[in-house]
């Protein structure tokens, strides 16, 4: 393992270690200006960018196009090493062709352009490099998690091109190659000005120092970039994600792991980040260019050691280059790169990086520390005469419902309820997720997962000790060492103290509440919860106690969770409990066809609800803040017991004759104005659309139709054929049916005619159709959003309706309102979207909210309209209208009443508009609040007077919002607005957070 020190014979280089001081150049602009107009033969401008110890330009032609980037080498770097870099960045874009890389820029002749010139500082080796379009990542703004991946990417595609690479340059000694970190740490350590800092680093850097060497043998050396950070990557302009390479002034040979290393330290600072986020980058490296055992146990140590290097490196070069602002800009950035490093346990990070690679440590000279196995050959309770009940905590625990797992003292409650019932132990479940831990509106993960196990007795009961042993704390926690495991019992009394050596079978104290833990002797102090993200690598170092008390491992586990956790195995490694929301998510992946999406790259699995929040199998409640479909909230208690209590009566088709359709169609009927006063009932909205355009086709006897633009209707053939949306179907504007004729979206905010002019899309629209007359072909229907949905929320112009409906019922056609989104009092105002319009269709669709998440749907029309059908024969949907969607409709109808829930759109939607729109003011990204109720839609433009669409920026904003806890997706053709469209139960806090959480995403956004 090097020292840092130059091997006998090396080819001389520069050595960071014999280099003294090292001040970058610090040319004036007008000097660099000279100096590329004579001996480059370029007329431009120059704007300088940071650097650390070189000195860059971008050179711009005087219409402040790019036309390239002027390097200024540091004179301690020889011509040989300047080459290199070059030669690298040139091997590197042969290798790899998707990937651009900043070459040297080459004369006609094909000579590079790098000359070694006189300047007022000396002679400086200046080098035009090839300008990357697209920006890089520099600052601390959010990375999404696929850029996090795309770094990794970019660092396993540049190791594996430069894996055969040589060149005398590389014989060198940086400060930056982590072969000579410890060195370096010890070297400049003293410079950092705060000596709680300065300990800090050193502590840290010594504890990587030994982990890094009991691998180093086995680490492969080779030559690499070793600085693909976030200064350094280039994005595509299109998407926005890494794409080029930058900067290889920092090339050598180094362990070959440290390239990821190195990569995933510059995550660290980043808004958002911690060091659970740089699993993205670390498995994109791993799948491209697989790492060994070894090196993802080096890994982390390393990042840690690189963290170290950033921090006394940085002090010390602004104690010897005090004017160097990029340097002074980046002392905080790189003491919360360290911190992030050091945030979390080495020995955890290890199991928690070969958790995620499916790298199996347990063959390992020096693997983590395991928990005693022979702990478990005893008992606790040897002579426990009773039942031991296994208590499920889990997040789809019995006791969780009803909104139960908000309150606290879940498990208490839960656990002596089990006592009175005659329970004489009971216990909770190792390594699980404990859903009374869990947290709603939390912008940070919970700690669910538990380290052991907390057990009730129903009388208090004398514990023994399992094994032989020697007691190292005493107190409020017992801890008693043997062998390779200690066992942590918090909770008991006793008189035991610390020294004590404790026989195998002797009495340790009384208990009637205890906690146990059994972990592994030397491994950090583990908490008795952790959050999720931390759990594999957490229980690592700990083992099931569960037998000390006389449970199965994994006893009480729910059956809808049994197969995501492998039984057999618990307990165990990390590696044996595999995250269940990835293990089903991969078989969805081969048992559900992929055109039918889900959300999210890597989603999580959601398994409860409760009104506006949602929770996941690892415990982290979410803020649903576009969940339609459940308008009276999630798992709501009316609902439940209707289901229940019909389900035991009677559901059958709805041929047969009952007293809950006919109640449910008059009820829904009522609330329409006439003639709207029969019902068709079906079982989506899909359906309620394709019912609904055939009624007109059979009313009128024709088959065109005229839809809107930028519109989603469904999925049946019918429905299908009119919707336009390109989000839902790139090619749906050149595939629709010759019976489907479209009109412009009346879009006011970015659609052809905004603002005043919006009142131009009704008279063209009629137009349109009076057209369709005058060919030959007059419309069957008019079927538009009574507001415009996919758009985002929009509120169509005043009088829209009027003036259309109008026009295609002189056309002898109909008029559908497509009411499946904004239907059911989601305005606030109204009941139904067409009545902001103020006018009345001839046939309505409506579903989502009418089921509350029960496959409900339905048409309603005059009995005229309803009629007519009698031409294409009989309608029969078998379970549209059974009795249990009839009765699930009529509860749905009286909790929207009772609770008041159009009312809670309109005051808490009105209140959320207008924080809303304050956000606007502060974030110029977000340029518009669409909607009223609780339909909104925000708006992202890059720019607020051409409206380009912020696309890229919206899926990012989704991405964090999902990590500070809220579910929230995009919309509209260009994906660039959220659709806000919570369920009606959420309340004014709810609503201030998700406002929060999404200032908190712009600001971190960096717009």
């Amino acid at each position: 393992m090097s020292d840092g020190a130059r091997p006998k014979g090396a080819r001389p280089g520069f050595d960071f270690f014999e280099a003294g001081e090292l001040v970058g150049p610090t040319l004036g602009a007008s000097e660099v200006v000279d100096l590329l107009a004579e001996h480059f033969a370029l007329d431009a401008r120059v704007e300088q960018i940071g650097s650390h110890q070189d000195q860059n330009f971008i050179v711009r032609d005087h219409a402040d196009a790019e036309i390239a980037i002027l390097k200024i080498s540091n004179p301690a770097f020889s011509d040989a090493e300047t080459a290199g870099q070059d030669e690298a960045a040139e091997a590197v874009a042969a290798a790899e062709p998707g990937l651009r890389a900043a070459t040297v820029l080459r004369d006609a002749a094909g000579a590079p352009l790098a000359r070694t010139l006189p300047t007022s500082q000396g002679r400086l080796k200046l080098r035009l490099l090839r300008f990357l379009p697209g920006g890089t990542l520099t600052g601390s703004a959010y990375l999404s998690p696929v850029a996090v991946a795309r770094m990794g990417e970019l660092a396993a595609a540049t190791s594996i091109a430069l894996r055969s690479f040589d060149h005398p340059g590389l014989d060198r000694v940086l400060q930056w190659n982590l072969l000579h970190a410890k060195r370096v740490v010890d070297l400049l350590a003293c410079h950092h000005p705060d000596a709680g800092r300065r300990e800090r680093v050193r502590d840290a850097a010594s504890a990587a120092w030994v982990a890094v060497a009991a691998v180093a043998g086995e680490l492969p050396v080779q030559p690499g970039h070793f600085d693909i950070t976030d200064d350094n990557v280039v994005c595509d302009p299109e998407t926005g994600l890494p794409d080029g390479l930058i900067d290889f002034g920092d090339i050598s040979r180094s362990w070959a792991v440290a390239e990821i290393a190195v990569t995933i330290s510059s995550v660290l600072h980043h808004a958002g980040s911690e060091p659970h986020t740089v699993l993205p980058a670390v498995r994109a490296f791993h799948q491209r260019r697989p790492l060994s055992v070894a090196e993802a146990r080096a890994l982390w140590p390393l990042v840690v050691l690189r963290g170290a290097v950033l921090v006394v490196s940085g002090e010390h070069q602004l104690a010897v280059d005090g004017d160097n602002d990029y340097v002074a800009a980046g002392i905080e950035r790189e003491w919360r790169v360290f911190e992030q490093a050091t945030s979390i346990p080495v020995p955890v990070m290890t199991a928690l990086l070969c958790d995620a690679l499916g790298l199996d440590e347990s063959g390992a000279d020096a693997a983590p520390a395991r928990a005693d196995d022979t702990f478990s050959l005893g008992s606790l309770v040897p002579d426990f005469d009773g039942r031991v009940e296994t208590l499920d905590l889990s997040v789809v625990a019995d006791a969780a419902d009803n909104g139960a797992w908000l309150e606290e003292g879940l498990a208490e409650r839960a656990a002596r309820a089990r006592l009175v019932d005659g329970a004489a132990a009971v216990v909770t479940r190792f390594g699980a997720a404990r859903v009374d831990a869990t947290r709603a509106l939390s912008p940070v993960s919970p700690a669910t997962v538990a380290t052991g196990i907390d057990v009730w007795f129903v009388t208090p009961t004398t514990l023994t000790c399992p094994v032989e042993g020697l007691v190292t704390a005493t107190g409020t926690t017992i801890v008693i060492r043997h062998g390779g495991g200690e066992l942590v019992l918090d909770g008991l009394h006793s008189r035991l103290a610390s020294g004590d050596l404790v026989a195998a079978g002797a009495e340790l104290g009384i208990a009637d509440r205890l906690r146990v833990q059994l972990r592994a002797a030397g491994a950090p102090e583990v908490p008795a919860l952790v959050r999720p993200e931390y759990a594999a690598g957490w229980l690592a170092h700990v083992t099931d106690p569960s037998p000390l008390i006389g449970s199965d491992p994994g006893s009480g586990l729910d059956p809808g969770l049994a197969p995501d956790l492998d039984l057999g195995t618990m307990p165990g490694s990390a590696t044996d409990r595999p995250s269940s929301a990835a293990s089903l998510l991969e078989r969805r992946t081969h048992s559900v066809a992929e055109v039918q999406e889900h959300y999210y790259a890597r989603p999580p699995r959601i398994e409860r609800g409760w009104r506006q929040h949602l929770v996941d199998v690892d415990g982290r409640a979410y803020l649903d803040m576009v969940n339609n479909v459940t308008a009276l909230g999630h798992a709501h208690p009316r609902i439940a017991s209707a289901v229940s209590r019909q389900v035991r009566r009677l559901n059958t088709n709805s041929r047969f004759h009952y007293g809950a359709i006919v109640e449910f169609s008059e009820r829904l009927a009522a609330t329409l104005p006439e003639p709207l006063d029969t019902v068709f009932l079906v079982n989506s909205g899909s359906e309620a659309v394709d019912l609904a355009l055939r009624l007109s086709m059979a009313a009128t006897g024709r088959r065109d139709v005229v839809s809107v633009r930028e519109a989603y209707h469904g999925w049946t053939y019918a429905s299908d054929a009119v919707s336009t949306s390109i989000t839902d179907n790139p090619n749906a504007l050149q595939t629709r049916p010759d019976w489907v004729h479209q009109v412009d979206a009346p879009n006011s905010f970015r659609g052809r005619h905004r603002g005043a002019d919006a009142a131009r899309y009704a008279p063209e629209a009629a137009s349109v159709i009076a057209g369709l007359v005058a060919a030959g072909r007059p419309p069957a229907a008019f079927l538009a959003e009574s507001f415009y949905g996919n758009a985002g929320g929009i509120a169509l112009p005043d009088g829209y309706l009027d003036t259309v409906y109008d026009a295609v019922r002189a056309a002898g056609g109909l008029a559908i309102a497509d009411e499946v989104q904004v239907g059911y009092g989601r305005l606030g105002e109204w009941f139904w979207g067409f009545e902001q319009q103020g006018v009345v269709p001839d046939i309505v669709t409506v579903a989502k909210a009418m089921g509350n998440g029960h496959p409900l749907g339905a048409v309603i029309t005059s009995r005229s309209v309803a009629d007519t059908y009698r031409t294409q024969g009989y309608f029969f949907s078998s379970t549209g209208g059974s009795p249990l969607s009839s009765v699930v409709g009529l509860t749905v109808l009286d909790v929207i009443r009772d609770e008041r829930l159009q009312e809670n759109a309109r005051e808490v939607g009105g209140h959320l508009k207008r924080l809303l729109n304050g956000l606007g003011k502060r974030h110029p990204l977000l340029a518009a609040v669409h909607g009223t109720g609780l339909y909104l839609g925000v708006e992202f433009v890059r720019d607020r007077a051409t409206l380009e669409p912020a696309t890229q920026e919206t899926a990012a904003i989704c991405d964090r919002l999902l990590e500070l806890g809220v579910v929230m997706q995009p919309t509209g053709d260009h994906l660039n607005v959220l659709k806000v469209k919570p369920p009606l139960c959420i309340d004014r806090e709810s609503a201030e957070f998700f406002v929060a959480a999404l200032d908190r995403a712009l600001d971190e956004l960096g717009h």
